[in-house]
């Protein structure tokens, strides 16, 4: 999924990984990206739940990241789109 803020037309990509990189890196992986509320949301659940919490929010790490960017304002851009432009 890729997501175009139309103030400035700066391209973001959310990777197929994502899970991955939340299950790796944890809150770590969502401050890089901008989403502090889940920064927060996910330590205080890590201190709460001993850290089990890690193992269940990658599965959510796409949507959280998709909200985040469409709350914003953020356009989602199809992946066509994508390549077409940068033909050009």
């Amino acid at each position: 999924m890729t997501f175009k803020n139309p103030a400035n037309g700066h391209n973001e990509t959310i990777p197929q990984l994502a899970w991955l990189w939340t299950l790796l890196l944890g809150i770590i992986y969502f401050g890089v990206k901008g989403v502090w509320t889940h920064v927060f949301v996910g330590l205080f659940l890590a201190i709460v739940t001993a850290g089990i919490s890690w193992f269940i929010y990658p599965f959510f790490a796409k949507k959280i990241l998709r909200n985040h960017y469409l709350k914003k304002g953020w356009i989602e851009v199809k992946a066509n789109v994508l390549s077409e432009t940068a033909a050009e």
